[in-house]
């Protein structure tokens, strides 16, 4: 640290070892009034973690706050299918707009500014995090109550970007019934403390699935060891989502505002006892 320090470390290009992670963090957009921040996370693929975000975003909408999906899985997005959006990304002079879901949800996905959506984006890790940054810098997104960052699975380049260059609020940790998951559930845990940021709850996906003529509970993947993992790092399970055609329907056709289960309203206690925070 140089003798004339100010100690506002946003302004100094000196790289002293009293520089701190909160000095690494972005501004939004100027137009942008972002209350609360919500990442959801896994620690591996293929656990549903772009459903549940999804899934909060319409929960959290339906208890009357005004939410936002930044989809950060840059390589694999799907937010935008599920909400059932076709049209792109506009901007103006002052920046981008996000694309608003029937239901009132502003989302953006590299997907909005794609030509084709089904077009693949081979990028580099540095090109991919200065993407997702610049979601939350470049982007107008108005007033909203809780933003749900659909995160890349795992814990490498891009989630650690979002970590360091956004204020995330807290994170949700999306798992799957296996016994392997208490090992990957536990990196992602481990990589919330290092970063400092609160865990809010854990989500178990593909939970169980109901017979359609007893309602008989048949867990395909053996018996569930979310709650034992929860209780391991004094965490709360927010709820789990059975495998359910009707929802995966509800997926496909781009109608999840729609879906029509009660498996995640944990989460409004959580959200008033957020936006209640001083």
């Amino acid at each position: 640290m140089s003798e004339g320090c100010s100690h506002n470390c946003e302004s100094c290009s000196a790289n002293c070892g009293e520089r701190t992670a909160e000095s690494l963090l972005e501004r939004p957009h100027e137009l942008s009034n972002i209350k609360k921040v919500i990442g959801i996370v896994s620690g591996k693929g293929g656990v549903g973690k772009s459903l549940v975000t999804a899934l909060l975003a319409v929960t959290a909408q339906r208890a009357g706050y005004k939410t936002a999906v930044l989809d950060a899985d840059i390589t694999g997005p799907s937010v935008p299918k599920m909400f059932g959006i076709k049209e792109k990304a506009q901007g103006t002079e002052l920046g981008l707009l996000p694309v608003r879901s029937k239901m009132g949800t502003d989302i953006m996905s590299v997907n909005l500014l794609l030509e084709d959506e089904s077009d693949p984006v081979v990028w580099r890790g540095p090109v991919i995090g200065g993407t997702v940054k610049q979601f939350w810098t470049d982007v107008i997104w108005g007033d909203v109550d809780f933003m749900f960052i659909d995160m890349p699975p795992g814990t490498g380049d891009v989630p650690l970007t979002v970590f360091q260059s956004i204020p995330v609020d807290g994170i949700i940790i999306v798992a799957s019934p296996q016994e392997l998951v208490s090992m990957i559930v536990e990196k992602a845990v481990k990589m919330a403390k290092m970063m400092n940021i609160p865990i809010l709850g854990l989500v178990e996906n593909m939970s169980y699935v109901k017979c359609p003529d007893c309602g008989k509970e048949i867990k395909l993947f053996g018996d569930s060891h979310i709650d034992e993992t929860a209780e391991k790092h004094e965490l709360k399970v927010i709820g789990k989502i059975p495998v359910d055609p009707k929802l995966a329907g509800a997926c496909d056709a781009g109608m999840i505002e729609l879906f029509d289960g009660d498996w995640l309203e944990g989460i409004n206690e959580i959200l008033e006892s957020m936006i209640d925070e001083k």
